[in-house]
């Protein structure tokens, strides 16, 4: 007597839509505005200890590079997040992009302020929304990470 064999149900992953290949453009992208913000709250904590200008300069340009790399982390992103209902079903992406659109508004509003005199422009306000953006990227960081290695978002099937 012949067996039918059955082929086990897998869900599918919801896809990456802005991806090279098979591979999804949004998770190459986020550890350089990850690297510069982080860098940033380093700077610019060497400024307040030290009051070197070196570290304030460094904070400036760390902020600049991780607006513009974020932003097309963020359009990346973006892109995933319209063009698949399936993340946006996912509770953990609207926080997430939430959280990462008030990182880059932090930071913009960050750079803003690190263009003023090195004093000013780090103590109390450029350090006090460095670390904000720190602990607000801990949070999102966690959220992406859920939806990569909980709802395989973006991972082939």
């Amino acid at each position: 007597m012949h067996e039918i064999a059955t082929v086990p149900t897998q869900s599918i992953n919801p896809v990456s839509t802005a991806r090279i290949g098979t591979h999804p453009i949004h998770p190459m992208l986020v550890p350089f505005p990850i690297a510069c913000f982080v860098g940033t709250l380093a700077t610019d904590i060497a400024y307040w200890r030290t009051t070197e200008m070196m570290w304030a300069d460094f904070s400036a340009w760390l902020l600049f590079a991780g607006l513009i790399m974020g932003g097309f982390a963020a359009l990346a992103g973006l892109i995933d997040f319209l063009s698949n209902r399936l993340i946006r079903g996912l509770p953990y992406a609207w926080f997430h992009m939430a959280g990462n659109a008030i990182v880059m508004l932090l930071a913009l509003f960050n750079a803003f302020v690190h263009s003023r005199d090195a004093w000013t422009s780090v103590v109390p306000t450029g350090l006090v929304l460095s670390v904000l953006t720190v602990l607000i990227m801990l949070c999102t960081g966690w959220l992406g990470w859920a939806m990569v290695y909980r709802h395989r978002v973006g991972v082939a099937n």
